[in-house]
């Protein structure tokens, strides 16, 4: 085994041509597919197949990574990719295979674990293009504006440097004025604190359709987060016809619904809820379609948080990316699962010095293009140009912004330690999962041929078997304990099979039959995402 794993390393290393086992840029999908064959051939532990294609031909890969009967016992899906422009997740997912496999390959004998590397691959080929442009949706043709007409008003390169960045109008009637602390950055007028707009906003391009708006109708069409059945957003831009509309989702959604063995969902994209847990609201909690997360579930989900901030140590990470359609909230709100996403990294919090203005709301732009400066990040800022723009004669329009990819996705060299630290908690975190064992098994002759049978069924894991959300909708296997027997046995007292909603971690529940009969029985307990154990008892 450890002969395969030098000869996976060393094939890794040659073809992104590096000394360690990671690329030194993001890869384009044919990279990421070579990558992820490298990984599957390299150990017996793993194999890969692709579940769908996309429209824009593209595979949507899967990485099975475990030991033993994978689908019948405890798993957790790894998934990246959820966010187009978030190039970031795919690397941290499957860094996260490779890492799992080189250091923490012990973790395969408990654990099976289930890695989607990239859920918009569509999407993230943007940043491979001649024209880079942050990018959502996927290869669908879409009619965004609703005018019968299909990607007619696409962005355009109006200053040639291959890149679409952003447009700024002065105009009188705007709401935009200038950072304070960095004149680069634009913000909304605060007419409250008797603030005038000075600029309009625009993404860089013009007016194809002579509609009035700007690249509202171009290339990328439906966003796999927004395409999600919870909270799905009808008549969104990107969202869809329908919630689960896109073959991408429809293929993640099949699989994982007959991954009986799934407990858990980690997903490197922008939602957030390990920085800072979801929070229980009692209304929210209480309605027909729940909005809120459970409050047994909102401890849970702050005992993760709690764990993940002690393990990564990244403070004053970013508001979380929450929105309508979305992948994290669907994975515990509809399929029931313990739910955790991150980005994994973000830019760490600049302190400013007496030369610099202070950025007194903490701004995050003005945050990025400070950490650029001071981590000497290349072409992180396109300097405003001046141009003569057709659709606003007479009219001071100058381009320029934040290049596109690089506030979100650092260089790969600088997310060694983050991704390490992710993956050892994640390890960690598999390592606390539900584990049903069976103890303090007793038996006993009570005469007339009975022997009283009494065992104890205990969750040996720090997590609970079911979240609460798992119990309300009723998805999530119960634990199943049963008396099997043999010709001439027979059960006088207790019932032979029997369920359980949940078993909270170091939890117990005592079952106890009466057993008329020779020979011997077996007890078998668990389900495939808390653990099994069985047990024989030989009868008096």
């Amino acid at each position: 085994m450890k002969k395969r794993l030098l000869i996976w390393a060393c094939g890794l290393g040659c073809l992104f041509g590096t000394s360690g086992l990671f690329a030194q840029d993001y890869n384009n999908a044919s990279q990421l597919a070579q990558r992820l064959r490298a990984i599957a051939s390299g150990s017996s532990s793993a194999s890969l197949q692709s579940i769908a294609k996309t429209d824009g031909g593209k595979d949507i890969w899967m990485l099975t990574l475990g030991t033993g009967d994978l689908d019948n016992k405890p798993a957790m899906a790894i998934v990246g990719g959820v966010e187009g422009k978030h190039l970031l997740g795919v690397e941290m997912a499957t860094r996260f295979a490779e890492t799992l496999l080189s250091d923490n390959a012990s973790a395969l004998d408990n654990t099976t674990f289930y890695v989607f590397p990239n859920m918009s691959p569509d999407a993230t080929e943007q940043y491979f293009a001649s024209l880079k442009y942050e990018r959502s949706g996927n290869a669908r043709q879409t009619d965004d504006d609703r005018d019968g007409n299909l990607n007619e008003d696409p962005f355009d390169d109006l200053d040639g440097n291959g890149m679409i960045t952003m447009m700024r109008v002065e105009d009188a009637t705007g709401d935009w004025i200038t950072h304070p602390a960095d004149d680069r950055v634009m913000i909304k007028a605060n007419k409250g604190k008797g603030e005038k707009g000075k600029y309009r906003i625009f993404t860089e391009g013009m007016d194809n359709d002579k509609d009035g708006a700007f690249n509202e109708d171009g290339e990328g069409g439906i966003h796999f987060r927004k395409n999600l059945a919870y909270g799905y957003p009808y008549f969104v831009p990107g969202s869809g016809e329908h919630s689960v509309s896109e073959k991408e989702n429809r293929a993640m959604l099949d699989l994982l619904y007959t991954k009986w063995n799934v407990y858990g969902v980690f997903t490197f994209g922008p939602g957030n809820n390990l920085s800072s847990p979801w929070k229980y609201n009692r209304a929210g909690a209480s309605k027909r379609v729940v909005t809120s997360v459970l409050n047994g579930d909102a401890k849970l989900n702050k005992f993760a948080s709690d764990a993940y901030n002690a393990a990564v140590k990244m403070k004053n990470a970013p508001a979380s990316g929450q929105q309508g359609g979305d992948f994290l909230q669907w994975a515990y709100f509809h399929f029931g699962r313990l739910s955790l996403g991150t980005p994994g990294w973000w830019v760490p919090t600049v302190k400013g010095d007496s030369t610099m203005t202070a950025n007194k709301d903490k701004n995050a732009e003005v945050n990025f293009l400070r950490w650029a400066a001071q981590e000497n990040i290349p072409n992180y800022f396109v300097d405003w140009k001046q141009m003569d723009h057709p659709d606003f004669p007479n009219q001071k329009v100058e381009v320029g912004g934040i290049a596109p990819f690089k506030m979100h996705n650092p260089p790969v060299a600088m997310v060694d330690d983050a991704s390490k630290k992710n993956t050892d908690f994640i390890v960690d975190l598999a390592g606390m999962q539900a584990d049903v064992k069976l103890m303090n098994l007793k038996s006993e002759e009570v005469g007339k041929g009975m022997t009283r049978i009494t065992v104890d069924v205990y969750n040996a894991g720090t997590l609970p078997t079911h979240t609460e959300m798992g119990r309300r909708s009723r998805w999530l296997r119960p634990i199943r304990v049963e008396l099997k027997l043999s010709s001439g046995q027979e059960v006088i007292s207790g019932r032979r099979i029997l369920t359980m909603n949940n078993l909270d971690g170091d939890g117990s529940r005592q079952f106890s039959w009466l057993v008329k009969g020779k020979g011997s029985v077996e007890i078998h307990a668990g389900a495939p995402h808390a653990g099994t154990d069985n047990a024989t008892v030989n009868l008096k």
